[in-house]
């Protein structure tokens, strides 16, 4: 059974198959048409709801996902609000309001898509009132795709809809609402325990890790699904059914940050929303490089773990956490065991993980002195799209010399991977252009670049060459500014992003 609230109202489902997405049950069970089916991908944005969770004290927050790629029984526990929930009567939602005062809306399909973000931005700005920057802006529309009106009316909704009369919808006049849904919220957990919610339609969401052990040991071929932006493509996409899933979105040990000494186990469930304040204080090369990570409806929904587990070539954290050591934790019936990231990709969409193991946590190893990154990611697209390229770049110097190497490649072939010759050519080398031609006619023969839409074989080649030659500028550059190589971490560019 699915147990959650929608625009207020408790709903409770029966018999809902493993694979229906949350806009499946709007459109075809619930009879709620505003939100909108455009690219089915989780890329346009047209189907943004708003998925409220209700934290310690009761309060809901609301987040933003794209109703197509997220599983229906992930809303046990939560409270759903969709565009026909914001209006109170004929006054409009001040997110609304202002984008018809703007004149932000033209064909109309996109836009309950964007009122959606909006409305999520408007939540936050109530509890934490900030002025809206251009990146925050760019962060919460960056996911929803306009082709009629343009985004300037839109950005103008956005920046006035706080001036508007604040319209309370009914929902939100309810003063318990928050601590009904936090009570639902516990019940769930508790009438789950160890065992399967919606188990009669194949779906499964254990609670801890113990009961996940259990589940996979019983059932090795049941596909598991965290945040779901990619698994769901098989049914929005390749039309297959998903007949045995398991959850583990909400498996206890898999959503915590332990911190050491050494560095961070990052639990495989944690979002990459969640993630990014960590990155941005001690790497923020790639907390930036991850504000170009699809849009903040999947980034919201996303885990880090998951990223990793689905093996694709064009994943955007493998490449970057290769270049910085990282290491897996897999767990499963006959126990856990550890192993370097780089050993964990075989082939294209193959994996060293037996059918009963799951990835439980991913090292990050803090920044050692001295310690820099860079990350650049090259598409076609600046905002919500794939990578054609994306190279990721971690060294120190020591002595005017480069030491502790690290050269990783994505969206380039089969798997991401490093380039052990080309990092070679350049440890315990000065950064000088003779250097820098060594390691690029070295990365040019290992690596073997793919093919297809995104680019040719020849344009990787070239682009990731010149990713290192741009490398090389820029330690230069750094050294003419700050007369000073033995930059600390916190020295990190931000210039993450390649034009």
């Amino acid at each position: 059974m699915i147990d959650f609230y929608l625009n207020g109202q408790r709903q409770r489902l029966e018999g809902v198959s493993a694979d229906t997405s949350i806009l499946e049950l709007l459109r075809e069970q619930l009879d709620q048409i505003g939100t909108k089916e455009g690219c089915a991908t989780g890329d346009c944005g047209a189907c943004t709801v708003a998925i409220g969770e209700p934290d310690e004290s009761g309060a809901l927050g609301y987040h933003s996902a794209n109703a197509c790629v997220t599983p229906a029984h992930q809303l046990s526990g939560c409270h759903l609000v969709t565009v026909e929930g914001l209006a109170d009567g004929e006054r409009l939602h001040p997110a609304q309001a202002a984008m018809v005062e703007c004149h932000g809306s033209q064909c109309g399909f996109c836009t309950p898509g964007i009122v959606m973000s909006l409305f999520t931005l408007y939540e936050d700005q109530q509890k934490r009132p900030a002025p809206l920057t251009q990146q925050r802006l760019e962060g919460v529309l960056g996911g929803n795709l306009c082709r009629c009106t343009g985004y300037r009316p839109i950005r103008d909704a956005a920046l006035t809809m706080q001036d508007h009369p604040h319209a309370t919808p009914a929902w939100a006049a309810n003063p318990t609402l928050g601590k009904d849904v936090a009570a639902l919220a516990r019940d769930v957990g508790s009438s789950a325990g160890h065992a399967d919610t919606g188990k009669a339609a194949g779906y499964a969401m254990p609670r801890d890790i113990a009961a996940l052990r259990e589940l996979k040991a019983s059932r090795p071929d049941a596909r598991l699904v965290a945040g779901g932006t990619d698994l769901w493509l098989e049914t929005t996409q390749q039309v297959k059914d998903l007949a045995d899933i398991i959850d583990v979105r909400r498996v206890a040990e898999l959503t915590e940050i332990e911190e050491g000494d050494a560095g961070w186990w990052i639990g495989a469930s944690v979002t990459l929303t969640r993630l990014m304040p960590l990155l941005a204080e001690h790497y923020p090369a790639f907390e930036h490089m991850m504000h170009r990570f699809a849009g903040s409806q999947i980034r919201n929904r996303a885990t880090l773990g998951g990223n990793i587990a689905n093996a694709s070539p064009i994943g955007d954290t493998p490449p970057t956490l290769l270049a910085l050591d990282a290491r897996l934790r897999l767990d499963g019936p006959r126990g856990s065991r550890e192993m370097a990231l780089e050993d964990f990709f075989l082939d294209y969409k193959k994996i060293a993980m037996d059918a009963d193991e799951f990835i439980a946590a991913v090292f990050l190893p803090r920044p050692t002195a001295g310690q820099q990154l860079k990350v650049w990611k090259l598409s076609k697209r600046r905002e919500d799209d794939i990578s054609a390229v994306l190279g990721a770049f971690s060294w120190r110097l020591e002595d005017g010399a480069m030491r502790d190497v690290h050269l990783a490649f994505g969206g380039m072939a089969a798997i991401p991977r490093r380039a052990p010759t080309a990092e070679a050519a350049l440890e315990g080398s000065r950064p000088d252009a003779a250097a820098f031609a060594h390691a690029r006619a070295a990365l040019a023969r290992e690596l073997t670049p793919m093919a297809d839409m995104r680019g040719s074989a020849e344009y990787r080649t070239l682009a990731a060459g010149n990713l290192l030659e741009r490398l090389r500028l820029m330690i230069d550059a750094d050294s003419d500014n700050n007369g000073d190589n033995n930059s600390t971490a916190t020295k990190v560019t931000l210039d993450a992003y390649a034009h």
